[in-house]
């Protein structure tokens, strides 16, 4: 067998590749719902406000730390996509980064990581048992705003979502310190963890505007391949990054 190499003459049924584009940006994909995201990070503000104030003091952890917010993008930019002209996209888009959120609470704990976004995380800044406990006052929170939106349709995905998410922290758990674990195993943690919420978003944003089953379920498989993408990313990212361009340290995952 010949090494194929860069100066090797191109096929000539080959499609003619554009190599001087520039890659697009995260910033360029977003553009489009830049003031949805910033209704959502409104929204997420007051819907997180509680009378308790260790829940807020919490709270307000988390929303100063940041971050992409991309399942809630997903969600807006498939709603978009098929011309939702509501306002439910924003709460259903708060639900969708308040479950993840809550993940993040409780993996943290588990995974006994103390940065995380370039910040302390909420279980090194307050403790385990209040990490866990709002982690919970989370999830609590996102069924609310779930029958809230009053979408029926969606009401089953979520619910089906967040069973399967934590199905994946359990796998997770058993896979920790594991020598043995294979490609098989790998892929059944990360397609529950972290799959089934971009999946999730990415229907939501498709039923919305009351698209057909097809359209529902094509938009569910661009969601679930993009979330495997992104976890497998990240995951490498855990070995072979930096701490402070990833935020976190190596090796917490």
């Amino acid at each position: 067998m010949t090494a194929l190499n860069s100066s090797a003459p191109a096929h000539k049924d080959a499609p003619s590749v554009n190599r001087s584009r520039q890659p697009i940006s995260l910033s360029d994909v977003l553009r489009p719902i830049d003031d949805d995201m910033g209704q959502v990070t409104a929204l997420m503000a007051s819907r997180l406000k509680s009378d308790v104030a260790l829940v807020d003091s919490v709270a307000q952890h988390l929303i100063a730390a940041g971050g992409k917010r991309l399942r809630p993008a997903v969600l807006l930019l498939c709603a978009g996509a098929y011309g939702y002209q509501g306002k439910n996209h924003h709460l259903l888009a708060t639900v969708i980064e308040f479950i993840h959120t809550a993940t993040l609470l409780h993996d943290d704990v588990v995974d006994e990581s103390n940065l995380r976004r370039g910040r302390a995380t909420a279980n090194a800044a307050f403790g385990n048992a209040a990490s866990v406990l709002v982690g919970d006052f989370l999830y609590s929170r996102a069924f609310q705003l779930m029958i809230e939106a009053g979408v029926p349709h969606t009401l089953s995905i979520l619910a089906n979502a967040t069973n399967r998410i934590a199905e994946g922290e359990v796998l997770q758990l058993l896979n920790i310190g594991d020598s043995s674990v294979n490609e098989e195993r790998y892929s059944r943690v990360i397609e529950r963890k972290t799959a089934t919420l971009f999946e999730a978003a990415a229907q939501i944003g498709a039923a919305l505007s009351n698209s057909d089953s097809t359209s529902i379920e094509t938009c569910g498989k661009y969601g679930y391949y993009l979330g495997m993408a992104f976890q497998i990313i990240d995951d490498v990212l855990d070995f072979t990054g930096k701490p402070d361009d990833i935020g976190k340290q190596l090796g917490d995952d």
